[in-house]
C-alpha cells in the first residue's frame, strides 16, 4: 500500500471518528449543559493519552519536542478544542446532529480563505464553485420546514447555525496548526504525532479545569450522571484520540490538500447516524444541504490538486 493511500485512509478514518463522537455528544447533551461537557471529556480524555504515552514507554517524547511544536499545539487545542468544540456543543444541542455537524465541517473553506488572503493563492472557478455549494448546503440545513414553528425554536435554530459557522472557523486555525506541529523537520514522525496530540488536549483540559470556577460555576461537570459521564469520555477518546491522532498522521503521509477533504465527509456519515441512532427528523433539505456541503469541500481541494 502506496504512502498516500495510507494518509488518504487515515484521513477518512478522522471523519468517521467524528460522527461516533458527535453520537454520543448529543447524547450526553441531553442532561449537562456544552461548558460542563467539555471540561469532563478534555479532562478524561487527556489523562487518558497521558496514560497510554508512559504504558507503551513514549512519555519521553513529550520531553523533546521543540518549543516552537509544543506552543503551536498548546495554541490549536486553546483555539479548536476549547473555543471550537464548546461552541460545536451549544450547536449540537440546539439544533442536534444532522444540521450541526455539516455546517461545523465547511472548515476546508475557512482554509482556503487563509490561504487565499493571507498567501495570496489563485481563485479558481472550482473553487468560486465549491464555495457557492457551501454556502447554498448551508442554507438549506438553516431553512426550517414547519410552518407555525415557536419563536424560540427560531431563535435556537438560528443561535445554533452561528455557532456552528464559529466551530468551522475555529476548526480551521486549530488544523492549520496542527498540520504545523506535526510537519516540521524534527516532529514528523508517528510518536512525534501522538506526543503533539496529547500536548494540544492536554494544554486546554487544564486551562478549563482551572478557569471552571469561572465558567462553570454551579460545577457541573463535578455532577454527572454514569451514563452521561461514559459518553463524554468515549466520545472523547474516539474523537480526540483516534480521530485527531489520524489526522495528524494523514498529514505525515499525504497533504493537507488531500487529508482534509478526505476527512469531511462526516456531514453524510452524520445524517445517517442521526437517523439510526438519534432518531432525529432528517429532512430532504438536510439531506441535500449536507450532501452539497461536502460536494463543495471536494471541488475547491481535489480538482484544483488534479
Amino acid at each position: 500500500m502506496c504512502e498516500t493511500m495510507i494518509g488518504e485512509i487515515a484521513a477518512l478514518g478522522a471523519a468517521l471518528s467524528w460522527t461516533i463522537s458527535a453520537v454520543l455528544y448529543k447524547k450526553a447533551l441531553l442532561k449537562t449543559k456544552p461548558i460542563s461537557a467539555n471540561i469532563v471529556r478534555l479532562v478524561c480524555t487527556s489523562a487518558i493519552l497521558l496514560t497510554c504515552l508512559v504504558i507503551i514507554g513514549k512519555f519521553r517524547v513529550l520531553t523533546s519536542l521543540p518549543l516552537y511544536a509544543v506552543f503551536l499545539a498548546s495554541l490549536s487545542g486553546i483555539i479548536g478544542l476549547g473555543f471550537g468544540d464548546t461552541l460545536y456543543m451549544v450547536s449540537l444541542k440546539l439544533i442536534g446532529v444532522a444540521r450541526a455537524v455539516p455546517v461545523t465541517c465547511i472548515y476546508p473553506l475557512f482554509n482556503l480563505l487563509w490561504a487565499v488572503f493571507l498567501l495570496g493563492e489563485p481563485v479558481t472557478l472550482p473553487v468560486v464553485l465549491g464555495a457557492i455549494m457551501i454556502v447554498f448546503g448551508i442554507w438549506l440545513l438553516g431553512k426550517e420546514k414547519e410552518k407555525g414553528i415557536s419563536e424560540t425554536h427560531g431563535k435556537n435554530l438560528v443561535r445554533g447555525v452561528v455557532s456552528a459557522l464559529a466551530t468551522a472557523m475555529m476548526w480551521s486555525v486549530s488544523i492549520a496548526m496542527m498540520d504545523m506541529a506535526v510537519t516540521l523537520p524534527e516532529t514528523s514522525s508517528l510518536d512525534n504525532a501522538l506526543a503533539i496530540n496529547t500536548i494540544r488536549t492536554t494544554a486546554i483540559a487544564v486551562s478549563l479545569l482551572t478557569l471552571s470556577p469561572v465558567i462553570d460555576r454551579d460545577s457541573g461537570f463535578l455532577r454527572m450522571q454514569r451514563k452521561t459521564l461514559a459518553a463524554l469520555i468515549l466520545g472523547g477518546i474516539i474523537a480526540l484520540g483516534l480521530g485527531w491522532f489520524s489526522l495528524a498522521f494523514s498529514f505525515l503521509h499525504t497533504s493537507e490538500a488531500r487529508a482534509v477533504p478526505l476527512s469531511s465527509p462526516t456531514p453524510l456519515f452524520s445524517t445517517l447516524s442521526a437517523i439510526v441512532f438519534l432518531h432525529e427528523r432528517v429532512t430532504a433539505k438536510n439531506a441535500v444541504g449536507s450532501t452539497m456541503i461536502v460536494v463543495g469541500v471536494f471541488l475547491i481541494f481535489m480538482v484544483p490538486s488534479v
